[in-house]
């Protein structure tokens, strides 16, 4: 496996919307009390004295929603200021990225990840639980203003949902042709929502593939990123498409990532629930921390063998949490 070095950090469980894929429609989520959250000096504190002292260098926030937290500005600045930190990014649904861009890139962030799974504002806010006003312009708006205030790689992330948005695969893999754009396909992972779909839920990867190949071709780019993705360009584009195809084409031994909730629950793998530790409890109990360090590093080494145990038991309804409060 390669190395575990990549953390990501979700900064809250809720959400300014409720895409279908995250938060199934109808169901009950039991967010965090505030009092429940990582405080920013806990989360500080956890990476500073537990988690960079046993290899973590890479780091993403996500949510929830991470912009609808008041001291993410605050949270980006000082974790860009560690001088371990290789790598800073954050996903985010871009509702409120066009008021905090500037503020964000000028705070250390300089890669982000933008939810865009479709470029029709109907399809959009069907995908997202909106029932109102539309929001899709102000998502657009929000992506056109990271890249002008110099975002590079600016990605895009498309879920791909059949007989919703998978129409759109072309229209949406053009967006790489004219600028440098990064657009992510990502199989549709059933996480804690088996009654979303009851049968198959995705789309192969291979699928799509072969969908733009047959419009533009595409060849494997030279472009590699942190995380999982297959990446490829259509001949001449300035931008990329990469595959994440966690359903179809396992990927667990390039897995370089472990996951920390906003409560404070340290998760080894997306797929199954094995050996979670809960850092803040401990940590609000007084457990020193070169306990929590040792604790790390047993968990550290028995990645990869928790990788490949109950692979897909996320897919069975037998998870406690939906995506949103993993944290993606």
């Amino acid at each position: 496996m390669n190395q575990v070095d990549y953390l990501r950090i979700s900064l809250i469980d809720r959400c300014n919307f409720r895409c279908q894929y995250c938060m199934p429609e109808g169901s009950d989520i039991d967010y965090v009390l505030q009092q429940d959250l990582l405080t920013q000096a806990e989360l500080l504190t956890l990476l500073q004295e537990v988690l960079i002292p046993v290899g973590f260098t890479r780091f993403r926030l996500t949510g929830g929603e991470p912009l609808i937290r008041p001291d993410v500005v605050e949270i980006v600045r000082s974790i860009a200021n560690f001088p371990e930190t290789q790598d800073l990014a954050m996903t985010t649904n871009a509702f409120l990225l066009a008021d905090l861009a500037q503020d964000l890139y000028d705070a250390g962030l300089r890669r982000i990840n933008i939810s865009l799974d479709s470029l029709n504002p109907e399809v959009f806010d069907q995908i997202i639980g909106q029932r109102g006003r539309s929001r899709w312009q102000q998502v657009w708006d929000g992506i056109q203003a990271a890249y002008r205030v110099g975002f590079n790689p600016l990605k895009l992330n498309v879920v791909v949902i059949p007989g919703v948005n998978d129409q759109e695969v072309l229209d949406l893999a053009a967006l790489s042709l004219d600028r440098e754009w990064h657009v992510r396909f990502i199989e549709f992972m059933p996480i804690g929502n088996d009654d979303l779909f009851h049968t198959k839920g995705w789309i192969d990867s291979e699928d799509l593939r072969q969908q733009i190949r047959a419009k533009w071709g595409l060849t494997e780019s030279q472009v590699r990123g942190n995380g999982p993705a297959d990446v490829f360009q259509i001949p001449g584009a300035k931008g990329t498409l990469g595959f994440i195809s966690q359903m179809s084409e396992c990927f667990c031994d390039r897995c370089n990532r472990m996951r920390l909730s906003a409560d404070g629950w340290l998760r080894p793998c997306l797929l199954n629930e094995t050996g979670q530790i809960d850092l803040k409890t401990q940590l609000r109990a007084g457990v020193s921390l070169p306990e929590l360090r040792l604790q790390v590093r047993e968990l550290l080494m028995l990645k990869p063998e928790i990788n490949y145990k109950d692979r897909i038991s996320g897919t069975t309804g037998s998870y406690s949490r939906t995506m949103s409060q993993i944290g993606g």
